[in-house]
């Protein structure tokens, strides 16, 4: 009975639940009938096409990659792997670690009599090279060419009270400028670790932890202290995909094993450098760059055989290894036709800027315009005939009419923007309708206290002034304010200044007024394009045959011509701490343009940089001297704002004179110093190459009024004369509390004005006026300091 009356719950309907089985029986049972002839839904099988077209895809392109891999490996000859050992701390051994490296990869005991070793254990090339501690420029140098950066720490400086931790003071400034670089593959060694394996094992985790911070992600941290934990790290690091910063992979260039001097008959020498050749190929035709000494051209490039190869036998010595690096088994030499020149300034034509007799198309122009001017009528009084007008001299009178005659006639300062809409009396007179009566009833008022004000001596006039000024002292917020000066009229203190309606929309012409340094650079129509095509040849020459350019991979001789003789004795002199790199040169970048970078002071520089002060610019490979000029960078518009000193908290825009480089490339700044190392002032990058960027200096001239009412006001102490508030007439005025307004006419003889504005004004506000000039970078007295 109870089996009977058990209830029977009704089965879920599981058979079409979803949309796309539901899909399938609708288009089925339509088939089915006959109103569909495809059996299968013909979006699912466009989904699954389109699924296995992008699988086909990404397995193909994954395919190409590893044959190019593999083809790499095993027909490519590539040049020993650089390891660079930086110390983090004084606490770090490093030399002890690069003697152990440099053992384990010789398989015996004994010195290593070389920083390159063909291990043939490891079935691997490498250079171990020691960053001396303490040395930024070296160290920035070395890490410029290393394949991976190996930082050394000590695990003492975990327990000793008296130090800074893992990474000092000057390790951590040396970790930031890397940073700045472009850091490569990085690992961490970490030595000094106890010999009981739970406190190395804690001490190893609390090392990392502490690390993990100012290291990449990617980072990897070895213990050191032992042959079999070198020997661990040595495979991994055989095995390891080594990354580079893009900037590195552009050019071609040499860590020199080996310098020397030949001299020539003329005053100059040929500096012979050797080494591998890593990154791209070079040609004999292309010019080179020597860290510290300049740009020069090559006069030949043998190709000589490799003295460490990898298939070493075991007779094999040092005797040997020395013959091999003088056996030449290919010499290239440039082709006249083909070579590129070694062109840094462009020579100006004396001539280019003579003027020629016009053409009867602009005379015909000019007489035009000039009949258009002779129609054009004045505002005279009523009565006056037509022999007075000739008489009447424009803008002598102080009335609103007059004056509107003097800003068309030229005879105030000149705005970028048409102002005839300003200065239309129609609007002036809407806009100041309701108080222009009461403003000519209280005149009386302000020239009577105008008349007391005259009487002040020079003195006293001084005296006002630097106490108004230290009433209102000078604020970050209005750094540009100027006095102006009382023995020289305005109008000609600052004669290269004009005003702008608006900084971001008035136009202003780049090619208008430039200076003479303009005649000695290069530019480009479209820097885009050519920086396309530069490396497009490039890329092309990684192509090209291997009887007209060396192989990237090979060990090569080069001799550099034409290099004065003091400078290339300081290169092999520098050659004997660091290894002296050469670069090859792109098309172009020996050419001097206006290079523009964007700049951060270093934290820890406290010292102030003010613009056009001489610095030395480390840009990539390359290093020379310039004096840079600080602007803001405004996306919105094409004209930038000068910036006396190089503020710290914020980027700005650097622009100097200097050899072309094609970004994108870091930038150190360093700043020299008498006997001491050179400090780093700022860091950056660089941005663009365009002499045509528009820097502009703003002065403020300051006024205060004197006497208020409402929307007017006397105004005192911007001018000093009459003749500068009508030359500056056309110019507009606004105060601190955000009013804007313009100047209405000259009151008295002592440079008071009457203004007007758009809002009431406060006795307590300050009147200012903007006036702007472009200003050029500073040309430098020399290019390249080898002194370092």
């Amino acid at each position: 009975m109870g089996g009977a009356r058990s209830q029977v719950n009704k089965p879920h309907k599981t058979r079409f639940a979803s949309k796309s089985s539901r899909h399938v029986h609708r288009t089925a049972s339509l088939s089915a009938k006959g109103k569909i002839g495809k059996s299968e839904g013909g979006h699912r099988a466009a989904v699954k096409g389109a699924r296995a077209a992008r699988i086909q895809k990404s397995k193909s392109i994954r395919d190409q990659k590893r044959a190019a891999l593999l083809k790499e490996k095993r027909f490519s000859v590539s040049a020993p792997r650089v390891v660079v050992l930086f110390g983090l701390s004084s606490y770090a051994n490093v030399n002890s670690v690069k003697k152990d490296l440099l053992q384990l990869l010789s398989g015996d005991d004994g010195q290593p009599t070389s920083n390159t070793i063909a291990s043939s254990a490891y079935r691997l090339r490498t250079t171990v090279l020691e960053a001396p501690y303490g040395d930024l420029v070296a160290c920035m140098e070395m890490a410029k060419v290393a394949d991976l950066m190996a930082f050394v720490v000590s695990a003492n400086s975990l327990y000793d009270n008296g130090s800074d931790g893992l990474i000092d003071p000057t390790g951590a400034q040396c970790l930031s400028i890397l940073r700045t670089i472009g850091l490569s593959s990085t690992c961490v060694l970490i030595r000094d670790l106890p010999q009981d394996l739970k406190s190395k094992s804690e001490a190893k985790k609390v090392g990392i932890s502490s690390l993990s911070s100012e290291m990449p992600e990617d980072c990897k941290y070895y213990a050191a202290d032992t042959k079999e934990e070198l020997h661990k790290f040595m495979w991994l690091f055989k095995e390891q995909h080594l990354t580079c910063p893009h900037w590195r992979s552009q050019r071609p260039y040499i860590i020199s094993n080996e310098v020397c001097i030949e001299p020539d008959n003329s005053g100059t020498c040929t500096l012979v450098l050797s080494g591998y050749l890593r990154a791209h190929n070079l040609s004999p035709n292309q010019l080179v760059h020597v860290t510290g000494a300049g740009d020069f051209q090559l006069s030949k490039v043998d190709i000589l055989k490799d003295p460490f190869p990898l298939n070493e036998r075991r007779g094999h010595n040092l005797m040997e290894s020395e013959e091999n690096m003088n056996q030449i088994c290919q010499t290239l030499t440039p082709d006249p036709s083909a070579q590129e020149p070694l062109l840094v300034e462009n020579t100006p034509d004396p001539l280019a800027g003579e003027q020629t007799w016009p053409t009867e198309a602009e005379m015909a122009e000019a007489d035009a315009s000039n009949k258009e001017r002779k129609v054009k009528r004045r505002k005279l009084p009523r009565g006056t005939s037509d022999y007075q007008a000739a008489w009447i001299v424009d803008g002598t009178d102080s009335e609103e009419g007059d004056s509107d005659i003097e800003s068309e006639e030229g005879n105030g300062m000149v705005l970028d923007d048409e102002l005839e809409n300003y200065n239309d009396p129609e609007k002036d007179e809407d806009a100041i309708s309701h108080f222009t009566g009461k403003f000519n009833e209280e005149e009386t008022g302000a020239d009577t206290e105008m008349e007391d004000d005259e009487v002040m001596t020079r003195e006293q006039i001084e005296a006002e002034i630097k106490k108004i000024k230290d009433t209102n002292a000078e604020d970050e917020e209005f750094p540009d304010e100027v006095d102006t000066p009382l023995d020289v009229p305005a109008k000609k203190r600052f004669a290269k200044y004009r005003g702008l309606k608006s900084f971001r929309t008035s136009p202003w012409d780049p090619k208008e007024t430039l200076p003479p340094e303009y005649a000695r650079i290069f530019a480009f129509d479209n820097f885009s394009r050519t920086q396309k095509h530069v490396f497009k040849t490039m890329h092309e020459l990684d192509e090209g045959s291997t009887t007209t350019c060396a192989i990237v991979g090979s060990f090569v001789r080069i001799h550099v011509k034409n290099v004065p003789i003091d400078v290339a004795s300081r290169v092999c002199h520098a050659s004997k701490a660091i290894p002296v790199v050469t670069s090859g040169l792109l098309q172009h970048e020996s050419k001097m343009s206006v290079l523009h970078f964007s700049v951060k002071k270093n934290d820890l520089y406290d010292a102030p940089i003010k613009s056009k002060e001489a610095f030395i610019f480390n840009v990539g490979f390359r290093q020379f001297m310039a004096r840079p000029l600080f602007s803001s960078d405004n996306i919105n518009s094409d004209k930038h704002k000068l910036e006396r000193f190089l503020h710290p908290g914020r980027f700005s825009v650097a622009s100097v004179y200097a050899p072309i480089c094609f970004p994108a490339l870091p930038l150190v700044v360093l700043k020299k110093r008498d006997n001491e190392m050179p400090a780093v002032a700022a860091t950056g990058s660089l941005k663009n190459v365009d002499p045509d960027r528009i820097i502009l200096k703003r002065i403020i001239l300051t006024g205060y009024p004197q006497r208020v009412s409402k929307l007017k006001a006397t105004v005192k102490f911007m001018f000093h004369n009459p003749d500068d508030v009508r030359w500056f007439k056309p110019v507009d005025v606004w105060t601190k509390h955000g009013r804007h307004g313009r100047i209405k006419e000259p009151v008295g003889t002592h440079g008071y004005m009457k203004c007007v504005f758009n809002s009431g004004i406060q006795q307590h506000d300050t009147v200012c006026m903007s006036l702007y000039k472009r200003v050029f970078p500073r040309w430098p007295e020399r290019l390249y300091d080898t002194a370092l």
